[in-house]
């Protein structure tokens, strides 16, 4: 057995969980925050048998995609003085970040 942690920007939320629910797999969400940009994202846990990690794994890529925006706000830890005007910076969000461990014990009670 396998635990697949995906985290994908909140913007896929509903297309990922509908498209993994739809393919028959288990999961659970929880809310999380990047820590880059400080952007909303979720934590995708779906509990599935080895064969079918690279199931989910598709479907996650299929429905996650990383799409470009302007940011114009400060970097979280930038020096900025006040008053200072700031130039839109292009950034790269969404996509997928994906883990596959392996489940010792799996129980549902």
């Amino acid at each position: 057995m396998k635990l697949v942690i995906a985290i994908t920007h909140e913007r896929d939320k509903h297309k990922v969980s509908d498209a993994l629910l739809q393919a028959g797999h288990k999961l659970t969400i929880i809310a999380s925050t990047g820590g880059f940009l400080r952007d909303g994202n979720v934590t995708f846990l779906v509990g599935t048998k080895s064969e079918e990690v690279d199931d989910v794994i598709d479907i996650i890529r299929q429905w996650c995609s990383a799409r470009e925006q302007y940011v114009t706000q400060p970097l979280p830890d930038a020096m900025v003085p006040t008053g200072a005007l700031m130039s839109p910076v292009k950034v790269s969000v969404g996509g997928a970040i994906i883990f596959v461990v392996d489940v010792e014990k799996y129980e549902r009670v």
